[in-house]
């Protein structure tokens, strides 16, 4: 990095483009950008791209993502539907209190009536005059693997949506639009499917114990040996539970004298992680380098509160993707932050990890860093693997430390052996030593998918958020009264055809 460049961005000056880099048109479109295209003649011109320099010693491709601005009358429309939305919620609530409309929401028996309420009323408004309207389009229970295409149980509700029965029917070829089985390893065929099933032969299904007593088991050590090597790390640990890798992992790295730096839009296991740590929060703004070194400067100026003494330690916490709004972090600069203050860098790569990155090695892949950078490197098997469990790696007295100081290593019973092989295999196909290139056929049809995907809702005129290389693709629909219909339209519009 020269001076000038890292100058530039530690000084909160990150988003100037270099000598090279051309610019944006008035409606945000970064001419410079591999999957330029002209907008869509519907397309609203208020889109806001961020483009970060190319500078060789940062950045080595284009980094591209989009958080358009909600047009005015769509925002106004919104605001109207959900305004009419609340105020006949609370007439169809009057006429619930005076039994004139059938109350089917759960209600306090008559003898603890007198009892302090467990939530308030208003805590559960949304639920009962928003959601209701339209909950027959979440929890579809599936029968089938959850692949491109999946069945779906035929349910009906006769009373708008508080119960629903089954009808005995299946709703076949239903395009999946919901899973994060990004790789299709998420299947009952195949290598993968093929060593689960010798595992559960051989091992059983469980253990039904922790790995600190007897549920270590030689697979438990292989899965673990196999993600170092694929991370670039000394050691890792795998666990049986992503959201318990972050929130009870945090609390054994950081407590009381420590300060967390938290993305806003950080996952909410991270968020539980850091408040059950102890350790003072603060939030800087999504992505946002500016806000970022700004917090780090006031740590080392100010120190802790009262005392002002220097804190213990500072630990950064980032995600590779995040899975609601598909941007990706900017990894280099935010290592280049990490370095100048002296601070921890925890990185959470759930949404990335063997989904990014030309080998499918996650945000570090994808920019081309060196993992030793990172001290923290958290992921999840549940993703791309098509299995279950979290992972935490870095230098191998890290990883001793946790194994003796993890509450998901002391009290959680260890990773059913199925689940373990699952893993393995998806894992050796992906790094290609299966013998095959399967693995890097399916990374390459992901990243393809990915770019045709967004190219195309964009060229219609939809609003989607986060990076152009980003597997997630929010689509933002903003109607609460058009989410039932559209559902209906294209649920008979299927039918019909």
């Amino acid at each position: 990095m020269t001076e000038s460049s890292a100058n530039k961005l530690l000084n909160g000056d990150a988003c100037h483009r270099s000598s090279g880099a051309k610019k944006s048109t008035k409606n945000g479109i970064v001419k410079n950008h591999c999957l330029f295209q002209q907008p869509h003649k519907y397309r609203r011109p208020r889109e806001k791209r961020r483009n970060v320099p190319h500078n060789a010693s940062l950045y080595k491709k284009p980094y591209v993502e989009s958080f358009e601005e909600t047009p005015l009358m769509v925002a106004v429309l919104t605001y109207m539907g959900y305004g009419i939305l609340t105020i006949f919620g609370y007439l169809r609530d009057f006429l619930r209190q005076w039994n004139i409309e059938k109350c089917n929401v759960a209600r306090e028996r008559e003898e603890q009536k007198d009892f302090v309420p467990l939530y308030q009323d208003f805590e559960n408004f949304y639920t009962r005059n928003l959601y209701m309207r339209i909950r027959d389009n979440w929890n579809r229970p599936i029968c089938s693997v959850p692949g491109a295409k999946m069945d779906l149980v035929e349910r009906v509700s006769h009373d708008y949506n508080w119960t629903f029965e089954h009808t005995g029917k299946v709703v076949r070829d239903v395009i999946n639009m919901g899973s994060y089985n990004y790789l299709g390893f998420a299947e009952n065929t195949g290598a993968c499917a093929d060593a689960a099933l010798e595992a559960t032969q051989k091992y059983g299904v469980g253990v039904a114990s922790t790995r600190c007593e007897m549920g270590n088991l030689d697979i438990h050590e292989e899965l673990e040996q196999l993600v170092a090597r694929f991370l670039g790390v000394e050691s890792s640990m795998a666990f049986g539970m992503g959201f318990a890798t972050n929130s009870m992992n945090i609390p054994a790295l950081t407590g009381k004298g420590c300060l967390i730096l938290s993305d806003e839009l950080n996952h909410a296991s991270l968020v539980l992680g850091a408040r059950l740590s102890g350790s003072t929060i603060r939030v800087f703004k999504h992505n946002n380098m500016q806000s970022l070194e700004k917090l780090l400067r006031d740590a080392i100026v100010h120190g802790q509160p009262r005392t002002h003494r220097p804190w213990k330690k500072i630990l950064i916490v980032v995600e590779g993707i995040y899975s609601m709004e598909g941007s990706i972090v900017r990894l280099p600069e935010v290592i280049a932050l990490k370095k100048r203050y002296k601070a921890y860098l925890y990185l959470d790569e759930a949404h990335s990890i063997g989904a990014l990155g030309p080998n499918g090695k996650g945000v570090v892949d994808y920019f081309g860093l060196d993992p030793k950078d990172i001290d923290i490197m958290m992921g999840t098997f549940t993703k791309s693997f098509g299995a279950a469990g979290g992972y935490i790696g870095g230098k191998k007295e890290l990883i001793d430390y946790l194994r003796r100081h993890s509450h998901s290593a002391l009290y959680a019973t260890s990773m059913s052996s199925p689940v373990v092989q699952q893993t393995i295999t998806s894992m050796k196909i992906i790094m290609g030593e299966d013998g095959t290139t399967l693995g890097a056929d399916r990374l390459q049809q992901l990243s393809e998918n990915t770019t045709y995907f967004r190219r195309k809702l964009r060229d219609m005129g939809f609003i989607i958020y986060g990076n152009d290389d980003s597997p997630v693709v929010p689509m933002m629909l903003y109607m609460p009264a058009k989410i039932g219909h559209w559902r209906l339209s294209v649920k008979w519009a299927t039918c019909c055809s």
